[in-house]
This record gives structure tokens, sequence and C-alpha cells, in this order.
């Protein structure tokens, strides 16, 4: 799964690297170092400029909430619960299908945590778990593939700016071999060259969309132990993705 990763890049970063138009930001979001589900994240994304505009689809940078609320969804709390979605069955979910059918995303990250249990137990008798940060070893941006969908609140008025829900999930697939001890699961990345046919809300077919999507090649991801600050979501700063020494890791 990918519940926790890194986002430090700024604004104007992101919009020259992945060649943005039309930057839809009401303010920057600070660095974070802890992007926990719940939190407002960065996505890219391809729309018409206005509802009711007949020109084509443009890049768009947004912030969006993470934890997906499907648009038929009555209560809003179900997006805690869907960070997630398995490419394995993300065209056939009722909470994806739609999503993936028109509405794709690029979610921007520095790289993402996992946690492996270690033979050391807590107090409470389980296994104690070291956390490890996975990014590119190139330091690159990691461009994970992402679905958002716009819900809209039946509380709220017509005229009101917070009455539609923009909110996303991450997609995951089988961890490739370098990282797969760590977790079974990571993160979908999406390579530069099928950016514009992952976006493109035209886009055809289930099988074309899902040929885009492969997991990251080996080798080109790095694994190390960060601290455990990571684990909880209060702590934020650079230092949660610093490596720390073998030995001072879990085990």
């Amino acid at each position: 799964m990918c519940g926790r990763y890194a986002s430090s890049r700024k604004p104007e970063d992101l919009i020259e690297e992945f060649e943005v138009v039309d930057p839809r930001l009401e303010k920057p979001l600070a660095p974070d170092y802890n992007v926990a589900p719940t939190k407002e994240v960065y996505a890219v994304m391809e729309r018409p400029p206005s509802k009711d505009s007949e020109e084509p689809a443009q890049r768009q940078l947004r912030t969006l909430r993470w934890g997906l609320i499907p648009s038929w969804a009555k209560d809003p709390s179900i997006g805690n619960r869907m960070i997630n979605a398995r490419m394995e069955t993300v065209a056939e979910k009722p909470s994806f299908r739609r999503a993936f059918a028109s509405r794709r995303c690029l979610l921007p990250a520095d790289g993402y945590f996992e946690w492996y249990p270690t033979s050391q137990k807590t107090k409470a008798g389980k296994p104690a778990k070291q956390p490890f940060f996975i990014r590119p070893k190139d330091g690159g941006i990691l461009a994970m593939a992402g679905l958002y969908e716009i819900w809209r609140d039946p509380t709220r008025d017509d005229d009101d700016p917070e009455r539609f829900r923009w909110t996303c999930t991450v997609l995951t697939t089988q961890a490739e071999d370098a990282v797969g001890h760590i977790h079974d699961r990571m993160p979908l990345m999406v390579e530069s060259d099928r950016w514009a046919a992952w976006l493109d809300p035209a886009a055809s077919s289930k099988d074309d969309l899902l040929g885009l999507l492969v997991p990251a090649a080996p080798g080109q991801l790095e694994a190390f132990p960060v601290a455990t600050l990571v684990s909880n979501v209060r702590n934020n700063g650079p230092e949660l993705v610093e490596p720390i020494p073998l030995e001072d890791a879990l085990s």
C-alpha cells in the first residue's frame, strides 16, 4: 500500500517539470515530509478551461484531499478508507471505475514510506516496525498514478464555494523485487513519456490505460531506513527522510 509519502517541491518547480499551463492554486502548500491521508496534496491533471468550454483540456496543477470520495457517496467519511486503489481491480471496482475512465491524475512525490516488521517486540507484544523511505535513485520526482473525484456536498448551498470537494487516491501494484522485501505493495509510477496518455480524459480503452501502468524498473528505486519519528503524523521536517545507519535501525 501507500499510506505516507513526502512532497517538498515548490509549485513553480512542479509547473515546470510537468509542463502545466493552467495552475489552479489558491495558495502553495508547505513542504510536507509526512503526507498522510486526509491532507491536501498536489495533483496534476488535464481538464477543459471551464465547465462549458469547447477548448481542449489543459494541464492543471491543483490541490486535492488524499482519500477519494466517489461521486455517488452519501457520507464523505468513506474517503478515509479510499487512499489506495489496486491496479488489478481498479477498472471494475464501483468506487474507482468512473474515475479510472476519465479522471486520472499524477501525484508528485519525493518518495514514499513503508514499514518493515522486525524481530523486536513492542510493549503490546507485536513486532516493532522499522520505517523505510523509498525514492528514485536519481533524486527525481516520483510521479505516482492517481485518480480524482469531485464530490458535491448536499448540505451546502449552490453558491457556497466549498460545495465541491476534490479528492484523490493512489494506485498501487505488486512491489518490485528491490523493495518487495519491505512491503508487498507499492505505488504505481508513470514514466514521463506516458504522462500525456495517462492524463488524457478522452483516452480510449481499459486495456490501453492499464498498459500505461508498469511497476518501476528494477534498480530505479532505492530504500533506506529512517528514524521512527515518521511514524507519528505530527512530526514533520526534512530529517524524516534522512537515512540512519543500519546499526541504528530496528532489526
